[in-house]
């Protein structure tokens, strides 16, 4: 057997650099992150070969005496932890390992001048031998140049993606600071060529810059808090969304972080108004107390542990619902990114307007279209020959979505308001309004049961068993009645009457058992709860080709500014748009 022997202090920072470093990115990540905690307002950062053959940072921050620069290549040794508490974390670093872990695997030089000093001083590091410390010219702040990574663990080199693949990578690490920190000046360049430059913004202005601009013009805010812990951030309408999750951050404290728990939130909150092939583009900011979250369970600290997990979920899910709710008449799609403005304080008819009480009537949803006539025939293209223009009532103008003129093509409805035209889809209006209707009818009602004959028994893992136990009450708010039958199993004996037709009980528990096991929750039921209803209220609405005289097309118009999220049908996509007079004339040349 080999004695136990103590392993030398430069094999001991290539190990680290090993856990610490898994790429350019990686390095870069850390010397930005310095660089932000040093309270730098303006970073430069210039690159060659993604970073593999030199990575340069340079910042305005507090910079570092003489004393600082020999200790911060000492592994463990940081600014960081004022009160050694590892639980009072406000800094984006604090191990006091990756300046060291660099160095022991790359050619690195540091110059910084602190604050207040008359002189700077330098270093320079071969593999992670120290040469002596010596005076330099610098300004006020830090530049830190690493020359040759990896050159010291050669191996880790050829583990190394392209150029591309790389330069990707560490493009989409600084977006994501650049997002937390708006406030920096961020600067990059790469084998001489400008990647990005961001001046100091607001968030909106900074999101908008990295997410698109159009995501300026289609996104609602986001503030809510309870308990000592806020949410901020913008979330993007439901008709402005993409076909992967890859456009959604999270940030606790201003660390961007990854959590399944908070992106199934997410995707729940979403869950009525996307289809389930669309993700929303979300920026959210969650600040809390440090001691409610532990971001020490991840070398690259990448993942957190929340010590009230529902409390953060519960925040998330009901700040995004309230949102929607409040912005959710409004609608992504407009020509070219303008959108109707509902008034705010929840009411939504002009103050002028007069309350006229529009029913919908009741209609024969049988499709009721004409038949299609050639050119030049009695009938006109947008109207019937036999039906007068209605008269515009100025009154009616002054609703948000104003008042109907016509029907095209049997689906479309024009209407006027006081600042131009709005084109509804019928279809996907009224599928909404139909499906709040059913929404709120149960919920108001409560959830049906329907006793099984034959109680059906469902085999699970016994750690499915112990949780989805766990979550009986709450499967049972949504129909579900089910207790544990054995160690291994549990045996479901009433199900939501709604989905008796339809329901494969096995499927349904299994996938419940792993979305618990997952992420904690248990939504599963109630998500299949509102996809049927979402396909009754499709089936049950309006169709294409039914033709509306004129006080249905103001009814239907009157109850989307009355109803929750009208701005987009059940898929997410937009019930209506809107043109202002000066959008219209200058599409005519006019201005």
């Amino acid at each position: 057997m080999t004695v136990i022997r103590q392993l030398p202090e430069t094999l001991v920072n290539q190990i680290a650099a090993g856990e610490v470093l898994e790429n350019p990115a990686a390095a870069v990540k850390e010397l930005v992150e310095n660089a932000i905690d040093a309270g730098a307002i303006r970073i430069q950062v210039t690159l060659r070969q993604a970073g593999k053959s030199l990575i340069c940072v340079e910042d305005d921050g507090v910079g570092m005496a003489r004393d600082d620069l020999s200790l911060c290549l000492s592994r463990h040794a940081t600014s960081k932890l004022p009160d050694e508490d590892l639980l009072a974390i406000d800094s984006l670093g604090f191990r006091g390992e990756a300046i060291p872990s660099i160095a022991a695997v790359s050619r690195m030089s540091i110059q910084s001048r602190a604050k207040g000093a008359n002189e700077a001083w330098g270093v320079c590091v071969n593999g992670g031998q120290i040469d002596e410390i010596e005076p330099s010219a610098w300004q006020v702040g830090t530049r830190v140049e690493v020359s040759d990574l990896f050159y010291a663990t050669p191996a880790r080199l050829k583990f190394l993606k392209s150029d591309q693949a790389e330069m990707m990578a560490i493009k989409g690490m600084l977006n994501r600071l650049a997002m937390a920190y708006p406030e920096v000046a961020l600067h990059v360049e790469h084998n001489d060529k400008k990647v990005f430059s961001y001046p100091q913004s607001t968030r909106l202005e900074r999101l908008a810059a990295i997410m698109g601009r159009d995501f300026e013009g289609a996104s609602m805010p986001i503030e809510t808090e309870i308990e000592g812990i806020r949410l901020t951030g913008f979330a993007s309408l439901p008709t402005y969304s993409r076909g992967n999750a890859q456009h959604q951050f999270l940030f606790i404290n201003n660390r961007p972080v990854k959590d399944k728990l908070l992106l199934g939130v997410l995707r729940g909150a979403y869950a009525d108004v996307l289809a389930r092939d669309r993700y929303p583009v979300v920026a959210l900011f969650l600040d809390m107390p440090h001691k409610e979250v532990d971001v020490n369970v991840h070398p690259t600290k990448a993942e957190v542990r929340f010590r009230q997990p529902m409390v953060i979920r519960n925040l998330m899910f009901h700040g995004v619902q309230n949102a929607l709710r409040e912005f959710g008449k409004e609608s992504a799609a407009s020509m070219p990114a303008q959108s109707v403005n509902f008034p705010s304080g929840g009411g939504v008819r002009h103050a002028s307007a007069p309350v006229v009480n529009y029913a919908l009537p009741e209609m024969d949803l049988r499709p009721q279209g004409r038949v299609a006539e050639p050119l030049g025939t009695s009938r006109d293209a947008l109207s019937y020959e036999e039906e007068a223009a209605p008269e515009i009532q100025t009154a009616e103008t002054q609703y948000p979505l104003g008042s109907a003129l016509t029907q095209f093509h049997d689906n479309y409805i024009v209407t006027q308001t006081q600042s131009g035209i709005v084109i509804v889809d019928q279809h996907a209006a009224h599928e909404r309004l139909v499906y709040e209707r059913m929404k709120n009818s149960y919920a108001q009602n409560g959830v049906k049961r329907q006793i099984l004959l034959v109680p059906e028994i469902v085999s699970l893992s016994q750690d499915q068993v112990v949780m989805v136990s766990d979550k009986k009450d709450v499967l049972t708010e949504v129909g579900l009645v089910l207790e544990a039958f054995g160690d291994d199993s549990v045996i479901v004996r009433e199900i939501p009457s709604i989905l008796s037709d339809r329901l494969n009980i096995q499927d349904m528990v299994k996938n419940i058992a792993d979305e618990v096991e997952d992420i904690g929750t248990a939504d599963g039921l109630q998500q299949a709860v509102d996809h049927l209803l979402a396909t009754m209220a499709c089936h049950g609405s309006v169709r294409s080709g039914r033709r509306l005289n004129r006080d249905e097309m103001n009814a239907l118009l009157r109850q989307m500014e009355e109803t929750p999220m009208s701005g987009q049908c059940n898929h997410g996509r937009p019930t209506y748009i809107s043109l202002s007079l000066d959008e219209v004339e200058k599409l005519f040349k006019r201005r």
